[in-house]
């Protein structure tokens, strides 16, 4: 849903910095790379600290490298399959780290453990969305459904994170990440549904 409104907003936001890049000599994959070791960093520094304000804030600006390296590639005429595989499974890195500095965090926390095991049932569950996608396309099958995409799930978690730094009562988070593992499971499951129909429409 976020990716469809928001990203003509952010396009037009970071073309003059995707410029700036390339008259530097900068390519999109090194945006890309810079980047997710950007978000994992803060991720397994910041997050297992507690320090969710920071961690959220430094996270948040290196997640927007993810825009600026499309714009790059668009601009540059360097749109291509490398590029889109690489920023693809790059991401799985930048997701795992988020909810895995939360996993971390309170897997050290007396009696937290359960938000351990629902930011862990975040991560699994948000690692098979993209799966359920993937392997559809590489069947030559769509799964472009579901209600909790990636861009969904990752603003859901950081705004909630860096607010919970802020002050806001840790049951918020709570319910934020039971929501996206039951939204993350559905997504898997309409994803299901949607292959499968596919595959007795051509049986």
């Amino acid at each position: 849903m976020l990716n469809r409104f928001a990203r003509a907003f952010f396009t037009k936001l970071f073309t003059p910095v995707a410029k700036l890049f390339l008259s530097l000599g900068i390519s999109p994959d090194i945006v890309t790379i810079v980047g997710t070791a950007g978000v994992c960093t803060a991720a397994l520094v910041f997050y297992p600290r507690g320090q969710f304000l920071v961690g959220t804030l430094v996270i948040t600006a290196f997640v927007f490298s993810d825009t600026v390296d499309g714009v790059m590639a668009r601009m540059a005429g360097r749109s291509g399959t490398w590029g889109a595989y690489l920023d693809s499974t790059l991401d799985r890195f930048g997701d795992c780290a988020i909810f895995g500095g939360l996993v971390l965090y309170y897997a050290g926390q007396p009696e937290k453990e359960y938000m351990a095991g629902l930011a862990l049932a975040c991560l699994i569950l948000g690692s098979v969305v993209s799966y359920a996608k993937a392997r559809a396309e590489g069947l030559g099958m769509t799964a472009n459904v579901g209600i909790a995409e990636r861009a969904d799930r990752l603003v859901a978690v950081l705004v909630t994170t860096g607010l919970v730094g802020l002050g806001l009562p840790e049951i918020v988070l709570t319910v934020v990440l039971a929501l996206l593992a039951l939204a993350s499971f559905v997504t898997v499951f309409q994803r299901m549904l949607t292959v499968r129909r596919q595959a007795l429409d051509a049986a």
